[in-house]
C-alpha cells in the first residue's frame, strides 16, 4: 500500500551530506594518487600483480559491465516502472524513468574525460595503451543496476523482494568489478574509482526521485 506523505520516513540532512561528500572525497583521493603516480598506484599495481588470473570465468563476469548487457537490464526495469506508475495513476510518472535514463548517458558522458585527464597506462595483461581510469565497464555496471533497482524497490511488496533485488545487485556489481581485475582489464583502483563516483551519481538519482514524488494522488510506496 502506498504511504502517505506525510508518514514518510526524512533523512537527516547530515546523512544525504555524507552520502555525497565521502565518495566524492575519495574518489578525488583516488584520482590525485593515479595522476601523481603516488605510493596508492604502486601498492595498487602489486596487488593486481597477485590477483590477475585471466580465465573463462572472469571473462564472463567482466561481461556484466559490457553495455550489451547492462543497459538491457536497466531498458526493462524503466519500462516496468514507467508501466506501475501508469497503472498507479501517479501524476509525475516519467520523471524518475527519465533521470534513470539520463544517468546512464551521463556515466560515458564523465568517464571519457577523465580517462583522457589521467591518461593511466593498463596492466600488463592488456595492450599497451592508456586511458584505463575510472573503469568504464565498472562505471556502467554501478550506474545501470543500481538505477534499475532504485527504481524498482518501491515497488515491490515484500522485504524478502527488495533484499533478493538489491543482494542481486550487489552480486552483479561485485561480479563484474571482480572479472574487470581478475581477468586483467583494470587495477584495482581504476575500479575502485568507479564505485566512488557512480555512488555519487546513484545518490543524486535516489535524491531526486524523493524530490519529484508529490503528495495526493496514488505513490509508490516507500521502500
Amino acid at each position: 500500500m502506498p504511504i502517505p506523505a506525510n508518514q514518510e520516513r526524512t533523512t537527516p540532512p547530515g546523512s544525504v551530506a555524507l552520502l555525497l561528500a565521502l565518495p566524492a572525497l575519495l574518489f578525488a583521493l583516488i584520482t590525485w594518487q593515479v595522476v601523481a603516480d603516488g605510493p596508492l598506484v604502486r601498492l595498487d599495481e602489486r596487488l593486481s600483480r597477485v590477483l590477475v588470473n585471466p580465465d573463462r570465468c572472469s571473462e564472463l563476469l567482466a561481461d556484466l559491465g559490457n553495455v550489451q548487457v547492462a543497459v538491457p537490464v536497466l531498458a526493462v526495469a524503466l519500462g516496468y516502472v514507467a508501466l506501475r506508475h501508469r497503472r498507479a495513476g501517479v501524476d509525475r510518472w516519467w520523471p524518475p524513468v527519465a533521470a534513470g535514463a539520463l544517468l546512464m548517458a551521463l556515466g560515458p558522458a564523465l568517464v571519457v574525460p577523465l580517462k583522457e585527464l589521467t591518461d593511466r597506462p593498463g596492466t600488463p595483461v592488456v595492450p599497451p595503451g592508456t586511458g584505463y581510469y575510472p573503469s568504464g565497464h565498472t562505471a556502467t555496471a554501478v550506474v545501470a543496476y543500481g538505477s534499475a533497482t532504485l527504481l524498482l524497490l518501491p515497488w515491490l511488496r515484500t522485504a524478502l523482494a527488495r533484499r533478493t533485488l538489491i543482494a542481486l545487485c550487489v552480486a552483479a556489481v561485485l561480479g563484474a568489478s571482480y572479472g574487470l581485475v581478475r581477468r586483467g582489464y583494470h587495477w584495482p583502483l581504476d575500479v575502485a574509482g568507479s564505485w566512488c563516483l557512480c555512488s555519487v551519481l546513484l545518490t543524486s538519482l535516489w535524491l531526486f526521485v524523493r524530490a519529484v514524488a508529490t503528495p495526493g494522488r496514488s505513490q509508490p510506496p516507500s521502500p
